[in-house]
């Protein structure tokens, strides 16, 4: 198997060590507009990985490359994967990204019957959350014989919080904002609806030593689920996970205007308010150092007729010894996962399909233990 990873930062670096650690892969080519950063991974991973230097803007180099392996992985920003995902339709390969915003995932969609007639899958949508989570909510809920509720909670921390968000930048703090400002899709009461993020808070707790922690309403975790069990489910919610008091400390910033999109004038350029918050969190939050990962994900309902809930349940840890934070090996290694499972036939469906459509849920636990990501279950 080959495999073009395309995008050498974070998530890409991990997706590619992930791959080249994977029984079958011959060889990964980690393609990015900054050369040099592309080598410095590709020699970090030691095996099997070459790097190369791609200009996603030029789209026939990138159909071209495209041709050369098995299946591609789009580890850039999300407003490439529309792109990407054409380009890997006409060069008929198969196709997982990261995701990140449902407009765009909408987009790719949009051209299910164009990659169906290529013979490809192209899966949006593939990292944690969306991904992972919603995986396992859509995987779960086909163990009922009637689902009532299915609640996602997913949370990314410092190992050491320090105050006074307790918080560090686990990915990008565009996207942070994004997940606090924008509405939530959700089920309620039988009907879809948009919520307030940064509300509905509530407290979980977890095994120590993290304790009671808190989660709150955010945007873009939930993928398709929504549209998935319209009519089919009472409740549907994602909540992002934090430490206790870091939700009525940032939503305070972001009422007092922290992340208005209003020009203003500093000194003699015109900025936004959104623009100086996002500079000042990239200086004064920690982005270095051990992560965590928390993640609940339960499914109520009827079992053997009888009311059950089932619950999965992952805390992950930054990786000492290949030094890959949390964050990293939850939202790439699934991916690389995926793309593998595509290419062995694990999964034969074709089109456009987000992972919770057509990924199985138990095979992938089982690929992501050996890796030392473990999901607990448990039903009651």
């Amino acid at each position: 198997m080959k495999a073009l990873v395309v995008g050498a930062g974070m998530m890409g670096s991990a997706l590619a060590y992930d791959l080249a650690n994977s029984k079958g892969v011959d060889k990964i080519i980690l393609a990015d507009v900054d050369f040099e950063r592309a080598k410095n991974v590709a020699l970090s991973i030691g095996k099997n990985t070459e790097p190369l230097n791609l200009d996603i803007n030029r789209y026939k180099n990138v159909v071209d490359l495209m041709k050369k392996v098995d299946v591609v992985c789009g580890a850039t920003s999300y407003s490439h994967n529309l792109s990407l995902t054409k380009a890997a339709i006409e060069a008929r390969k198969h196709f997982c990204d990261l995701g990140g915003n449902m407009d765009v995932v909408y987009k790719q969609m949009e051209l299910h019957d164009e990659a169906k007639a290529a013979n490809v899958l192209i899966l949006p949508n593939c990292g944690l959350a969306p991904g992972l989570a919603a995986i396992l909510g859509a995987g779960g809920a086909k163990r009922f014989e009637k689902v009532d509720e299915i609640h996602l909670r997913v949370g990314g921390l410092p190992k050491h919080p320090q105050s006074p968000l307790n918080y560090m930048l686990v990915f990008s703090v565009e996207g942070l904002i994004n997940e606090y400002l924008e509405p939530a899709e959700v089920i309620r009461n039988g009907e879809v609806k948009l919520v307030d993020s940064m509300a509905d808070l509530e407290e979980l707790e977890f095994p120590q030593p993290y304790g009671k922690v808190e989660a709150f309403n955010t945007s873009g975790g939930i993928s398709t689920l929504t549209k998935m069990f319209k009519g089919k489910v009472k409740e549907l919610d994602y909540k992002t996970i934090r430490y206790t008091g870091h939700c009525h400390k940032f939503k305070t910033l972001l009422d007092l205007g922290f992340a208005s999109s209003e020009p203003i004038m500093v000194g003699n350029s015109l900025r936004t308010a959104r623009e100086l918050f996002q500079e000042l969190l990239k200086k004064k939050l920690p982005s270095t150092g051990p992560d965590l990962i928390l993640m609940r994900v339960w499914i109520r309902g009827t079992k053997n007729k009888k009311q059950s809930t089932l619950t999965y349940e992952m805390i992950d840890y930054f990786d000492e010894r290949a030094k890959i934070s949390s964050m990293m090996r939850t939202t790439s290694f699934p991916t690389s996962i995926i793309a593998q499972m595509v290419v062995n036939g694990t999964i034969t469906l074709r089109g456009v399909l987000p992972p919770e459509q057509c990924v199985p849920v138990e095979p992938l636990i089982e690929e992501l233990k050996k890796r030392n990501i473990i999901i607990n279950e448990t039903l009651i």
